[in-house]
């Protein structure tokens, strides 16, 4: 497995955050995931299609992807696609626009012993593109100051800056699986900015383990998640309230929680998730017990159920249209679209609080007034 930074660029939202939690975490075990897995597969064929399209030598890595199928090879054609776009632009400005695949990116200067590799890059007289593919689809990533991004334009800049004089960079975020291209532009200045005055005081104080732990978003995927007290005080905080009914707190009570609660939740899971592995370790929590959980009935053999009920008489088959996933994997994106693009409907989604930073625009209330639903009892 390779080796990563100590301050990686993947890392970056958590360490600048709370900066001593990168010397913290060097303890634990760097333990991979399914996710991870098909993350790296779907990385592999990405940069196999588009050395293709560039008429790069490339070998053939499918035989060797274990989470390869149909969709990956629909994202990757579609990352292969959008790329393709970009440099077709590119041209338009630069008669030879440079185009990089898994480039190893140094961003030492700001932060010590900084370094990652970026998935895409296109560069041309004055402007830099970095790309990021991101596979999963569990979390909406977005490209605006996110510092991932930061660090690998950060790091492109200390090649090409002097052979193309950039004065813009553009950071796209190409998530195939969530349907979310994001895209955010930045002046070279203010990116140099934000190096020099946020980028590396964090950095000197993460690379020493020093400086004020803090939780919020970025404890996602810190692997001290489980046991870190700063997060557990922090989430330990909201017991002041007691758990009292709504109608008891004040409105400023009631908004005070909403800000966290979805952080508490992730934190009681957390504990839950690593109390249980302990246990299935030989780790004994007095007064708690592994048992069976519950279970569903399955057939033990498939082929031997139809073939018994076809032999009754009767059809062990339902027989129902396919779902929108499967019907575009079986006609491919763009025959979708033509085919059957005018019969797809998306009803209107079930309300829902959110923080004002998100990106979805606020409903009309008037309308569930109107219709009397959803309203307090």
């Amino acid at each position: 497995m390779a080796k990563h930074a100590l301050l990686s660029a993947s890392s970056a939202n958590r360490w600048l955050n709370c900066p001593p939690s990168a010397r913290l975490t060097e303890r634990y075990e760097d333990k991979g995931s399914d996710y991870a897995a098909q993350g790296t597969d779907a990385h592999a064929l990405c940069e196999y299609r588009l050395k293709q399209l560039l008429g790069i030598a490339a070998q053939d890595p499918r035989e060797n992807l274990t989470w390869y199928d149909e969709e990956m090879e629909g994202c990757a054609a579609d990352y292969t696609s959008y790329i393709n776009d970009l440099i077709t632009a590119a041209r338009v400005q630069c008669k030879d626009p440079v185009v990089l695949i898994e480039q190893r990116l140094d961003y030492s200067r700001y932060v010590e012993e900084g370094y990652g590799t970026g998935d895409c890059l296109v560069i041309a007289d004055g402007t830099l593109n970095v790309i990021d593919l991101k596979y999963g689809k569990g979390v909406e990533v977005e490209a605006e100051q996110n510092p991932q991004m930061m660090l690998y334009a950060i790091g492109a800049l200390e090649l090409f800056d002097d052979l193309y004089d950039i004065s813009t960079v553009t950071m796209t975020i190409f998530q195939p699986r969530r349907a979310n291209i994001s895209v955010w532009t930045i002046s070279k200045d203010d990116l140099c900015q934000w190096a020099e005055t946020m980028l590396r005081p964090a950095a000197e104080l993460a690379f020493k383990g020093e400086g004020q732990y803090h939780s919020g978003d970025w404890c996602q995927f810190c692997k001290a998640k489980h046991e870190c007290r700063a997060r557990a005080d922090e989430q330990m905080a909201l017991m002041r309230y007691d758990f009292k009914l709504p109608p008891l707190l004040t409105d400023e009570d009631v908004e005070d929680i909403l800000g966290r609660v979805d952080q508490l939740v992730s934190w009681a899971e957390d504990i839950k998730e690593y109390a249980l592995q302990s246990a299935l370790s030989g780790k004994q929590w007095p007064g708690w017990k592994l048992v069976e959980g519950r279970s569903n009935r399955h057939y033990a053999n498939e082929t031997a159920v139809a073939d018994a009920v076809s032999a009754a008489g009767l059809d062990p088959f339902e027989h129902k249209l396919r779902g929108i996933t499967a019907m575009t994997s079986l006609l491919g994106r763009k025959r979708f679209e033509e085919m059957l693009g005018s019969l797809i409907e998306k009803p209107q989604g079930k309300p829902t609080l959110a923080p004002e930073c998100d990106k979805r625009p606020a409903m009309n209330t008037n309308d569930f007034i109107d219709e009397g639903e959803y309203h307090n009892v």
